[in-house]
C-alpha cells in the first residue's frame, strides 16, 4: 500500500528536539513500576516498542515526591534508584532515534492518607474533597488547605525533580497541570476558594501553576519545559466558571513570559472521557461548543493537542493539514499499537485496545500487543 503524504509526517523543532514527524506518545499512566516507584526493565521494553526515529514520547505522569501519589506503583523521580530506573529508558530511547520527555506529577487532593508517609492527609488548594470515591475505593478525604510557604516549598520540588529528570537523560518535562491534579486544582474556580494571593481572581488561582513554570524553566531552560492542560476535563470533580477567561490569560502569560517553552499540551473539548451526572450529553455538549481555538491563536510555539484521536484518527490527518506548530497527542491507541506512527503512515489497520490491562499487571496488555508487519516495517525504517 503506498505511503501517505501528510503533513503529520513533516519535521517540526519541540524545544532542543528536531522532531521528524508530529505524532505524540501521550503521558499513560499504567501502574506496573516496584514497590518503591522505581522503573522496571518491562516499561524499557514498552517504551523501546514504541519510539520512532525522530518521535516524541512523553513518559507517564512521575510523582514529585514521596507525599505526591495517589496510586501505588506509579513512579517516581525524587531519589537516585529512580532516576537510574529512568536512565534506562531515556537511554534505549535516544539509542533507537527518539526523544522522551517526562511528566511531573503532584496528584492533589487526589491523594490518599494511607499512601502518604506518616498518614498525612493529601493536600490542595482549599478543604474540598472530591466529590468520588478515592483510589482505594473510600470516600475522598478532605485535603489540607496548603499555607503560602508550603505552596513554595512544592514550586522547589517541582524545580528539583525536574533537574533530577534531566540527570535521568530525559530530554524535557512535562509540567502537569491538568486532569484536576494539584495545579489544576488551584485554577479550577470549583477547588480554589482561597482569598489569599493564591485564590479569588484568574490571576490569584493561575499564580502556583506560572510559578512552577518560572521555575522550572529557569532551571533547565525554557526550551526543556512543556505544560500540560485541560479548561474542560471535568476529571477529578474540577470545573471553573470562566474557562476561556481563565485559561487564555494563562496561555498569555505563557507566550509573554515564556515564549520558547518546547509546548502547550491542550488536552481538547472533545475527549470522550467526560464526568458528569450524564457523560454522554456532557460531552456532546462540550464538543459542540468549546474548542481550543482562542489558546491556539494565542500561542505562536509548538502545540500538542490531544483527546478523541483514538476514537477518530483520520481527524489527525486533518488537523496537522489545517494548523501550522502542531502535534498530535495518541494515548490508547499508542497503547494497543507499539508501530502506530508506521501504521498511520501506510494506512494499515489499528489493533484495539484492552482497557482491562491499562493500570496494573504484568506484559498482558502491555508489551504483547503485537507489531503489523516487522518486515515490511524494518524496510521503510531503512529507507527513510
Amino acid at each position: 500500500m503506498q505511503t501517505i503524504s501528510t503533513a503529520l509526517f513533516t519535521p517540526i523543532n519541540v524545544g532542543n528536539s528536531p522532531l521528524s514527524h508530529r505524532i505524540v506518545h501521550c503521558p499513560l499512566t499504567r501502574i506496573r513500576t516496584n514497590a518503591d516507584r522505581v522503573p522496571v526493565p518491562l516499561m524499557t521494553e514498552y517504551h523501546k516498542q514504541r519510539i520512532s526515529e525522530g518521535g516524541l514520547l512523553i513518559a507517564e505522569a512521575t510523582i514529585i515526591s514521596e507525599d505526591a501519589g495517589a496510586y501505588r506503583l506509579t513512579p517516581g523521580i525524587y531519589n537516585d534508584k529512580q532516576i537510574e530506573g529512568w536512565r534506562n529508558i531515556t537511554t534505549v530511547v535516544h539509542d533507537n532515534g527518539g526523544f522522551i520527555y517526562l511528566q511531573l506529577w503532584h496528584a492533589g487532593r487526589a491523594g490518599v492518607s494511607s499512601l502518604i508517609p506518616g498518614n498525612k492527609p493529601p493536600v490542595s488548594a482549599s478543604a474540598i474533597p472530591i466529590n468520588d470515591k478515592n483510589t482505594i475505593g473510600e470516600d475522598s478525604e478532605v485535603p489540607h488547605a496548603l499555607e503560602v510557604e508550603e505552596i513554595s516549598q512544592i514550586v522547589k520540588t517541582y524545580t528539583q525533580a525536574a533537574k533530577n529528570a534531566i540527570c535521568a537523560g530525559f530530554d524535557g518535562v512535562e509540567i502537569h497541570s491538568a486532569n484536576g491534579y494539584l495545579l489544576d486544582q488551584f485554577i479550577n474556580s470549583s477547588s480554589n476558594v482561597r482569598t489569599d494571593q493564591y485564590g479569588g481572581s484568574i490571576e490569584n488561582r493561575a499564580r502556583f501553576t506560572l510559578e512552577v513554570v518560572e521555575s522550572v524553566s529557569k532551571a533547565i531552560g525554557q526550551n526543556r519545559t512543556g505544560i500540560r492542560l485541560s479548561p474542560w476535563s471535568g476529571f477529578q470533580d474540577v470545573k471553573d466558571n470562566t474557562p476561556y477567561e481563565t485559561w487564555g490569560y494563562i496561555v498569555e502569560q505563557l507566550q509573554e513570559k515564556h515564549p520558547n517553552l518546547a509546548y502547550i499540551h491542550f488536552v481538547e473539548p472533545r475527549d470522550d472521557y467526560v464526568s458528569g451526572p450524564n457523560p454522554r450529553k456532557d460531552r456532546k455538549e462540550i464538543m459542540e461548543k468549546d474548542s481550543i481555538e482562542p489558546f491556539r491563536k494565542v500561542w505562536k510555539g509548538p502545540l500538542i493537542t490531544a483527546g478523541g484521536y483514538t476514537t477518530n484518527p483520520k481527524r489527525a490527518f486533518e488537523t496537522a493539514e489545517k494548523l501550522d506548530n502542531t502535534l498530535i497527542g495518541f494515548g490508547r491507541t499508542f497503547i494497543a499499537n507499539p508501530d502506530l506512527v508506521l501504521r498511520l503512515k501506510n494506512d494499515w489497520p489499528l489493533n484495539k485496545y484492552d482497557r482491562s490491562t491499562f493500570y496494573g499487571g504484568d506484559s498482558t496488555g502491555y508489551t504483547d500487543y503485537p507489531f503489523y508487519n516487522s518486515s515490511a516495517a524494518s524496510d521503510i525504517l531503512k529507507k527513510n
